[in-house]
């Protein structure tokens, strides 16, 4: 099966098995696609947000949650206008579970730029969301 997500061709097993199903990152992948909504998009992006376009605004929060099984570092890219996209970095593999965000847009993903989970996570906000997905993906795994 293809995948439209950056880094899908990499065989990244999960290092915690907190989740019932999700063995690689391409099995937490599928699950996000139908667990991401409005409630857990950024606020700021929220007007744009569809079901046609699920992974937009849910990058930092799907990152840590991706880290919370696979392990690894989440990195970022600086936006132009400001913001950063994180995305995954594990053993040497990158993925990006939601750069379908940026449509067919190519994205150069570098270690350039680490991400902090406890600095993205004291805001309350973010850490609201990445609370409602990570529950969301214990009920839909029944962990």
């Amino acid at each position: 099966m293809r995948y439209g997500y950056y880094g899908w061709q990499e065989d990244v097993p999960a290092k915690n098995a907190i989740y019932p199903g999700i063995g690689d990152q391409r099995a937490l992948y599928e699950a996000l696609k139908k667990l991401w909504c409005i409630e857990t998009c950024a606020p700021r992006l929220r007007p744009e947000w569809s079901p046609e376009n699920p992974s937009l605004g849910q990058c930092s929060i799907s990152a840590f949650l991706a880290q919370d099984i696979f392990g690894g570092e989440v990195y970022g890219l600086a936006l132009p206008g400001g913001g950063v996209h994180c995305f995954n970095a594990v053993d040497g593999r990158i993925f990006d579970l939601a750069s379908e965000q940026f449509g067919g847009e190519k994205l150069t993903l570098d270690l350039s730029l680490p991400q902090s989970r406890e600095a993205h996570l004291a805001d309350e906000d973010k850490r609201g969301r990445y609370e409602l997905l990570k529950k969301l993906l214990r009920d839909y795994t029944g962990a």
